[in-house]
């Protein structure tokens, strides 16, 4: 195996875990209350035979035992049995699995990285009381309520217990800020946080626009609505939708956004399940974007909602996948709160793409579902478009007369194969070690009176240049936190356009980052040509 393609083993596992935590919802989740009596009421001798082995256990057990773990661990079992994807989801953590889907939170609005043991602010969310307030990209906080909380070894958990809290509670900081003497107090009051999922909307060209989605939660139509408007009224007449690693979220949120792009009546997605009936989604209304030109990028990590979006597109021949193989989970998931305030997502139905397909992937006991990455790495198939494996028995073909699979995953209509040659070893280990980043927030702290100057992310993109000596501030930055250097010659322009667009994320945003990171960006690169 090359040198490249090892390195892939360990960043599939992060995509992995985002894929598996994510996944395609109902939108609206259940009480006990209203499970189906023939749930609620069972009295069957299976579930008998499990109450009375805890109550056995709980009774007579040579040691004391914790019975809620014993319980949970007995509910994570089950559930293991029957698909990748149905989970259960401790009351402890529930807010926190939710808030992401939600698309909102308590508390003051700072997204943050713990930097040598220091609470360090990477930007302050739009709208947020500390944005409000002036809390700046590379502040760093350095006491909370009085306690010091800079050098005593604090984890994120104890960050997000510390500054959330109730709307309309306050929460005193003490910020230092570079270039002031003084530590600088704040009195924040927390407020209703937005998590927004759509990261970014921007003109590429004068007729080219780009919306990246990064998951389907309960705000995400909204904001794509408000993006698309945004770049129509700026003389959008093509647009690239990116849905790479997107791992899902709500299917309504799919459905309305393809509703967009379809003419009224084309069907967009059904479900249907052992207990539940076919439920067919259809485009109701004229949408917005339904005849300029479209492309969808998809990869690896786009899952189950992303899923959706491009199988409609690419099934009633509306616009042109492009990159690589969909990750193929094809399995809805119906939320269900019990008694004590966890709850279990359990898999509900499958959903099908216009043509009919499930592009669910198998994932029985001959089947290694949590291997399927490295086997695509082996294959070559993230490299070569003749390596993807294909299931005749799963051929449909759409009404344009295009042949599409079913089985596992949206196959791309333009393959673009993953590069692995555009990052050196040093530029790779700055975004591992998360020292580029960390040098961007000091970058843009320092240098806070030259970046005002720039009117637009546009501006700083068009505009901006690195002074001779930024490069190697930053090879001598990377030495101090033991990066190798060693091959910091090569690929410097690659380094420095992703520090530059580091550096406009923490003043805009996604708007600032992607309009920079996307121009070394391969499979821009493929949507641009297809739509030129």
């Amino acid at each position: 195996m090359s040198d490249n393609r090892l390195k892939l083993f360990i960043y599939y596992p992060i995509v992995l875990a985002s894929v598996l935590t994510g996944g395609i919802y109902l939108g609206s989740t259940l009480g006990i209350g209203h499970l189906p009596n023939s749930v609620v009421e069972s009295s069957s001798v299976n579930s008998k035979k499990i109450t009375n082995l805890l109550n056995y256990v709980q009774e007579e057990y040579v040691d004391s035992v914790d019975l809620d773990g014993v319980t949970e661990s007995t509910i994570i079992k089950v559930l293991e049995q029957l698909d990748p994807h149905s989970s259960y989801i401790p009351a402890r953590d529930l807010d926190a699995t939710n808030e992401q889907l939600n698309g909102n939170f308590d508390g003051i609005g700072v997204e943050f990285n713990i930097i040598e043991d220091t609470i360090v602010v990477v930007a302050p969310i739009n709208g947020g009381p500390s944005e409000k307030l002036g809390i700046r990209s590379g502040d760093r906080i350095v006491t909370i309520e009085d306690s010091l909380v800079a050098g005593n070894g604090i984890k994120n958990k104890d960050v997000i217990s510390m500054l959330r809290g109730e709307r309309g509670t306050k929460v005193k900081v003490e910020i230092a800020r570079r270039g002031v003497k003084k530590l600088i107090p704040f009195k924040i009051e927390r407020d209703k946080i937005p998590i927004y999922s759509v990261d970014a909307g921007y003109m590429v060209d004068d007729k080219v626009g780009y919306i990246k989605i990064s998951r389907f939660g309960a705000t995400t139509y909204d904001e794509f609505a408000e993006k698309l408007d945004k770049l129509r009224s700026d003389g959008m007449k093509s647009l690239i939708l990116d849905l790479r690693g997107n791992p899902g979220g709500y299917l309504n949120a799919a459905i309305n956004i393809c509703d967009e792009f379809l003419a009224d009546g084309k069907l967009i997605v059904y479900t249907e399940g052992r207990s539940r009936p076919k439920d067919s989604a259809y485009a109701t209304r004229k949408g917005d974007f339904e005849n300029g030109k479209l492309v969808v990028l998809v990869d690896e990590g786009s899952a189950s909602a992303s899923e959706i979006v491009s199988g409609a597109v690419q099934d009633n021949d509306r616009g042109t996948i492009i990159g690589r193989r969909t990750f193929g989970k094809g399995l809805v998931q119906e939320q269900v709160q019990l008694a004590d305030g966890s709850a279990v997502r359990l898999t509900i139905a499958r959903y099908y793409t216009p043509t009919g397909r499930c592009i669910q992937r198998p994932y029985g006991k001959d089947d290694d579902y949590y291997g399927d990455f490295y086997d695509r790495i082996e294959s070559g198939e993230l490299y070569e478009a003749d390596s993807i494996s294909v299931d005749d028995k799963e051929r449909f073909v759409t009404p344009g007369g295009k042949v599409v699979y079913g089985g596992g995953g949206i196959i791309p209509d333009v393959f673009v194969p993953l590069d692995t040659t555009s990052y050196s070893e040093f530029h790779r280990q700055l975004i591992n070690t998360g020292v580029m980043r960390e040098f961007a927030l000091d970058y843009s702290s320092q240098n806070r009176s030259v970046l005002e100057k720039f009117d637009s992310a546009t501006d700083f993109r068009d505009s901006f240049e690195f002074s001779a000596n930024d490069y190697q501030n930053l090879i001598d930055f990377a030495k101090g936190k033991d990066v190798s250097v060693e091959d910091a010659g090569e690929g410097k322009s690659e380094v420095l356009n992703n520090l530059k667009a580091l550096i406009a994320r923490s003043k805009w945003n996604g708007n600032g980052f992607y309009p920079i990171i996307n121009q070394n960006d391969k499979t821009i690169e493929a949507a641009l040509k297809t739509l030129r």
